[in-house]
């Protein structure tokens, strides 16, 4: 008897949801080393695979055999888990199996765990966190200091309290100090566990404790950095959005406010994982809202890392710091194609002209390196790409 030829058929595209965690730094917290757990001596490299077990995709295979073909079905799975990334400045770095092309509508969506109050229409819990977006400037596959990093604008980017020169550093604490109970609040069991220092704008707000209460006794610190006597973030700091709304201690009942647009763990997601604009739920990201450090506008043809980091330094008695979270992440066009640059094209808008020159310029007086910007490809942006950009404008 013949046999039967037998080919394989996988049916695949990029993944839509996240499939990396690249860096994982929590600030100190109450949810830190329990969302993920994390175990005294685990390593850092495990608890980056407990992130990404947490928040993201999976992807199932399963084959059969239909007429003579052996089909391979491969669906991908959201994990459905979240991760903390503590107080101030903590942050996680995440991506895709791909780079996530600007489509110049709705991009991307990080989810959180954000939810309205049924006392108040103008928040509940929300937490939250700033978005920057990466360019993998060097090639190599990994975040670094090397690529190109901007901030997605938000709504409270140019409000008069935001503050983009923001740092902080937390103080490892002694987990066998006497502890100092709050004679107000009795489930804050040490009112001094965790000191910081800032560079606030407000001279009432240069320091502070995180405290330690009675729900979450474990340390704090991470237990991978135990050999880290000390932790500074740096970058925007947006204004506290926590309000008591009545009572004290632990009767005190804290909303916190929702901001407009632009920030993860801000808004409830959107059950239907698509962008939903005006409606209840955080409809996602634009790439289009991409700053540099001086806050200007950047053309980008696509990003290739995300990183997240808690906006707020503000503490809400009982139930503990304003933490950002992450509940993993969707790409809206996974498959969408990357668009082919056009030489000299440095404004992004599909011409090539003055107004390109005048673009070039900018970028060189503000050394701000951008690869459509090196027009003859030499690996730098100077004003002999200026002459080659001419060159192209007089073909």
């Amino acid at each position: 008897m013949a046999m039967a030829l037998m080919t394989a058929l996988t049916l695949w595209g990029n993944h839509p949801w996240l499939t990396r965690v690249y860096q994982y730094r929590p600030a100190p917290g109450q949810f830190v080393n329990t969302m993920p757990v994390c175990r005294v001596g685990e390593s850092a490299d495990s608890v980056l695979a407990r992130c990404r077990a947490s928040i993201c995709g999976r992807i199932d295979t399963t084959s059969q055999m239909f007429h003579g073909q052996l089909i391979t079905r491969i669906d991908t799975v959201w994990a459905e888990g979240m991760v903390t990334l503590g107080g101030y400045g903590g942050y996680v770095v995440v991506g895709f199996d791909h780079p996530v092309v600007n489509s110049h509508s709705w991009d991307f969506d990080i989810w959180g765990n954000a939810f309205y109050s049924n006392q108040s229409s103008s928040g509940g819990s929300c937490e939250p966190g700033i978005v920057m977006v990466g360019v993998d400037a060097d090639g190599d596959g990994m975040p670094s200091d090397a690529d190109k990093w901007y901030e997605l604008a938000g709504s409270e980017y140019s409000h008069p309290t935001t503050q983009h020169d923001y740092s902080i550093t937390y103080y490892r604490p002694d987990e066998a100090k006497q502890r100092t109970p709050s004679l107000i609040d009795p489930s804050l069991v040490d009112t001094t566990y965790i000191r910081w220092t800032s560079n606030d704008i407000n001279p009432d707000s240069t320091s502070g404790y995180i405290s330690r209460n009675s729900f979450h006794q474990q340390p704090y610190w991470p237990l991978w950095l135990q050999q880290e006597q000390s932790m500074t973030f740096s970058g925007t700091k947006l204004r506290c959005n926590a309000i008591n709304l009545g009572g004290s201690g632990n009767n005190a009942y804290f909303l916190l406010s929702y901001f407009d647009w632009g920030y993860v763990d801000n808004l409830p997601n959107n059950p239907a994982r698509i962008p939903q604009e005006g409606s209840m739920y955080n409809p996602g990201f634009k790439i289009d809202w991409a700053v540099d450090a001086q806050g200007r506008h950047v053309n980008l043809s696509h990003i290739d890392f995300i990183k997240v980091y808690n906006a707020v330094n503000q503490y809400c008695g009982w139930i503990g710091e304003t933490s950002t979270e992450v509940a993993g992440g969707i790409d809206f066009h996974p498959d969408a194609v990357l668009p082919v640059a056009l030489p000299g094209d440095v404004n992004g808008d599909s011409e090539v002209n003055l107004s390109d020159v005048n673009a070039l310029i900018d970028l060189i007086l503000a050394r701000n390196y951008d690869s459509v910007a090196d027009v003859n490809a030499d690996g730098e942006v100077n004003l002999s790409d200026v002459n080659a950009l001419i060159d192209l404008i007089l073909q």
